[in-house]
């Protein structure tokens, strides 16, 4: 296959550990790209991995299991529950019978993007949505679009919640947490028992409701693939709009406005309305027919 696109990728930790995960599988015909966002844990410790986090090992078993179930004629799907079957496998022989509470199980957004190289430098997506994270296209003519505009429903009910926190003089991120955590953790038990999960989880009680589509770009074109700590500079801290935001990454590079995030957030920025005050962000940039 001629490589008629690079994708280049930045991701950072807010804290020690880094929950999100970015993956590129090259094939002889086509290029996954992989970009996932570990749910960060309501629980009180560690089940699977006792010594870091659940979140990062499930992110990254699922990832490495995936490029074992990758076809060609394969759909997305497919290989999604075939990679998570074997994943939940390995977690039942690691905990052995140990005893872990519903709203512990980790839950993972997930956006897998499958690039079709097409003749003169455009491209074919094939699009596979789980969760929250964002995908934008900026085409040929520089017109930027969100590939999927889901708009996850439990943000207004956390936004309502945290507002009416603040109300009472509820500031503090470590008190808000604590006051937020029932509901998180209900939360997050349904998310792992509902009959059509909109997040990866590990053991679903039916099919996923997943968004998936196809897309044919021009050459020209770009994408940028990320999770929802790095675009927290368009709908949390509104520095930038979905176009300067791509533009900049194209201009600067991702490990450039990787940097200005990280800047911005260690000058005192506020993220009001959010539960985590940072939070992991990772990218992924892809031009074609550069």
């Amino acid at each position: 296959m001629k490589k008629l696109f690079v994708p280049v990728s930045a991701s950072t930790a807010a804290g020690l550990l880094n929950e999100d995960l970015v993956a590129i599988f090259h094939h002889s015909s086509f290029t996954d790209i992989v970009v996932m966002d570990g749910a960060s844990s309501v629980a009180d410790q560690a089940y699977i991995d006792v010594d870091g986090s659940d979140a990062a090992w499930f992110v990254g078993a699922f990832a490495r299991s995936l490029a074992d179930f990758i076809g060609e004629d394969r759909p997305q799907r497919d290989s999604v529950l075939a990679a998570l079957d074997h994943v939940a496998a390995g977690f039942r022989s690691r905990m052995a019978g140990s005893e872990m509470p519903l709203h512990a199980y980790p839950i993972a957004a997930l956006t897998w993007v499958r690039v079709r190289p097409g003749g003169g430098g455009g491209a074919t997506l094939e699009l596979y949505f789980l969760g929250d994270c964002k995908t934008l296209l900026r085409h040929a003519d520089g017109r930027v679009e969100d590939l999927d505009a889901w708009v996850n429903p439990q943000e207004a009910i956390l936004r309502d919640e945290i507002a009416r926190l603040a109300g009472e003089g509820v500031h503090d991120p470590a008190c808000r947490r604590a006051r937020l955590l029932p509901m998180l953790r209900q939360r997050r038990e349904y998310q792992n028992t509902c009959t059509a999960p909109a997040s990866l989880c590990l053991e679903p009680r039916g099919q996923f409701d997943a968004r998936e589509s196809t897309v044919h770009v021009a050459p020209g074109a770009a994408l940028l693939v990320m999770t929802d700590g790095f675009y927290r500079l368009v709908d949390t801290y509104k520095c930038d709009s979905p176009a300067s935001l791509m533009q900049q990454c194209i201009d600067d590079g991702v490990d450039a406005v990787m940097r200005k995030l990280r800047c911005f957030e260690a000058a005192g920025a506020s993220a009001n309305g959010v539960v985590k005050s940072q939070d992991d962000a990772s990218a992924v940039l892809c031009r074609f027919d550069v």
